[in-house]
């Protein structure tokens, strides 16, 4: 199945989320979390590998028209055909017990003949469940899993897939409720479809009305707010990259990653975007599970965790999924759990100073484990990593690196200066002037005025459009402006910024093939833009970055300019955080900002 990436939709619970593709197919969901094998994965092979779909009988193309209902998770798909008007409601309730997906099909007008089939394949795609009927409800049961399917329309089942047909008129409305439980439970919740779409739409647009930010681009940065939420793992706080696995960075290659656990880095833009938008619960919990994550031994900090703080993330693959349109592998889990990132305890560090200048409450034990993590960083700093983009290539000794362990130090100086905490503020100035000197003068190329990607390399790295962000230097120094200039000039393709080149020799990931534009250095850029007093170009080019949103406000990981699609992981928090925070910069919105004293 390789239509577009852009061409799916999230509706989720806070626990798990699902794709719906514009032909009102369902062609991913893991059940019961998002980490969970999928039970739906026809988005990396076919509709063999799992899927459910309702859809016009006469019509089995996209949508005519589709649309979030105002202000919430709810997705309305619309068709109209030579029958009549149809429209498919799809929305995941907030979890109280169970998870449930509703899709409530209603008649707009005429009387439209519809399909639905559903196939359900646990275990990624690999294991086909026994079924049976239990009085109105069909369960389709293996192993753990358990599946329920309530709804008015008898479901027949052949050659693997139960499927139906079955009119809608004008103003009629025919309910479907999927409900998973572990398999030793004999009976499925009942759920009404009716008061749970009433329930759910309440609590969106209850939640929406926290946002306190009101300015000209208040529908992207409230949908990009929505889709945030909707990737966080309620029970904990935890806020998963993206809810998917394996989307390529490149269509037909290799560059495949699983991405739904929570990467420490991106904590601090997670936490700015959630403070000055009027988040204050959310941004609280997701502090709170980031402290019970790395609570331990320094030296076993890792760069990501589960959603519930699991450690053990071991990496394989499904070898019989051929991956989204032929892109193989597909990998579950992540290897880059193991490596050695020195940039993620500047960023715990960052992240902890600014919920306390926030005014987020914290207990004593939270600078117990600062003054740890840089005890532990006056020995490691100096080490060569893997770096924020996880290559796995050689380590090397990256400047974003370098200036992130200068953050940890900063911010442990801060908090005696400021908070008044104990520690040793001399020796931690001192380090804090050892890494600022070394990266000054071992990672900026004077010759061509910009820092560059690592010591001693001639290759740039979009992560350094964050130097200034985080305070190592202001914006108005000329070293920062000529890293932004020379970021512009050799990164920039199409009108949108690549993370580093991977079309030349010298390219650090050590991997086969090349990627899209990734979209949050593309935010990065903008607000260095506005920041360097160029805010017309920071408009115009943020402008164009809300431009490749898809038609319901949704952004994956990368853009591929050449062929105008989205490619990567999808939705990305990491890319709908910086759109965030680089709205509320363009206007100039109040709240607390990363760096600032």
């Amino acid at each position: 199945m390789s239509g577009w990436i852009e061409d799916y939709a999230l509706i989720g619970d806070m626990q798990t989320a699902a794709l719906v593709g514009r032909d009102g197919s369902i062609d991913w969901l893991c059940l019961p979390h998002f980490d969970s094998p999928a039970c739906f994965s026809a988005i990396l092979g076919d509709e063999q590998n799992g899927n459910w779909w309702i859809r016009p009988a006469a019509n089995e193309g996209a949508a005519t028209r589709r649309h979030y209902r105002s202000e919430t998770l709810i997705l309305e798909t619309e068709w109209e055909t030579s029958e009549g008007a149809v429209r498919v409601i799809d929305f995941m309730p907030p979890r109280g017990g169970a998870p449930h997906i509703v899709r409530i099909v209603e008649g707009l007008s005429g009387t439209v003949r519809m399909s639905t089939a559903l196939r359900l394949r646990f275990d990624y795609g690999n294991v086909v469940p026994w079924i049976h009927r239990s009085g109105t409800e069909m369960a389709a049961v293996a192993g753990p899993d358990s599946v329920w399917l309530s709804s008015p329309v008898p479901m027949e089942g052949h050659n693997f897939v139960h499927d139906a047909t079955f009119t809608v008129s004008a103003g009629q409305r025919v309910p479907f409720v999927m409900t998973w439980h572990p398999s030793e439970v004999e009976e499925s919740d009942h759920l009404d479809a009716e008061k749970a779409l009433s329930r759910t739409e309440r609590f969106w647009r209850g939640w929406v009305e926290t946002c306190s930010y009101e300015g000209d681009y208040r529908d992207a940065v409230v949908r990009s707010l929505i889709t945030l939420k909707a990737l966080t793992y309620r029970p904990t706080g935890g806020i998963v990259a993206a809810p998917t696995t394996s989307l390529p960075e490149e269509i037909g290659g290799v560059r495949n990653w699983d991405y739904r656990y929570c990467w420490l880095r991106d904590a601090t833009i997670t936490l700015e975007a959630l403070i000055r938008s009027g988040y204050t619960d959310e941004a609280q919990s997701w502090r709170e599970w980031l402290v019970r994550a790395v609570a331990g031994e320094p030296q076993h900090m890792q760069i990501m965790y589960g959603v519930r703080g699991e450690r053990r993330l071991s990496e394989w693959e499904a070898d019989w999924l051929p991956g989204y349109a032929n892109s193989r592998p597909v990998r579950i889990g992540n290897a880059a759990v193991g490596q050695y990132q020195l940039d993620v305890y500047g960023e715990v560090m960052d992240v902890l100073e600014l919920a306390r200048r926030s005014g987020l409450q914290s207990s004593e034990h939270v600078w117990g484990l600062q003054r740890s993590l840089v005890n532990y960083l006056e020995w490691c700093w100096d080490e060569p990593d893997e770096g924020l983009w996880e290559v796995r290539g050689p380590r090397q000794h990256f400047v974003h690196s370098k200036v992130m362990a200068w953050v940890a130090a900063d911010r442990a100086v801060r908090m005696i200066e400021e908070f008044g905490k104990e520690g040793p503020i001399e020796r931690w100035r001192s380090l804090r002037d050892t890494i600022h000197t070394e990266v000054c003068t071992y990672g900026f190329d004077a010759r061509r005025n910009t820092f560059t990607q690592y010591y001693g390399s001639k290759e740039l790295d979009a992560a350094l459009l964050l130097i200034p962000e985080v305070g190592f230097l202001p914006y108005n120094d000329p070293r920062v402006v000529g890293t932004i200039e020379a970021i512009r000039e050799d990164l920039m393709v199409d009108g949108f910024v690549m993370r580093y080149r991977t079309d030349r020799a010298e390219v650090a990931d050590h991997l086969p093939g090349n990627e899209g534009a990734f979209l949050a250095c593309s935010f990065w850029m903008a607000n260095a833009l506005l920041s360097i007093g160029r805010e017309k170009e920071a408009r115009e080019l943020f402008e164009r970055l809300l431009a490749l949103r898809n038609d319901v406000g949704l952004l994956s990981e990368e853009y591929d300019a050449q062929n105008g699609r989205q490619v990567g992981n999808f939705p990305q928090a990491f890319s709908h955080v910086p759109l965030v925070t680089t709205a509320l910069n363009l206007s100039h919105h109040d709240g607390h900002r990363r760096g600032e004293h």
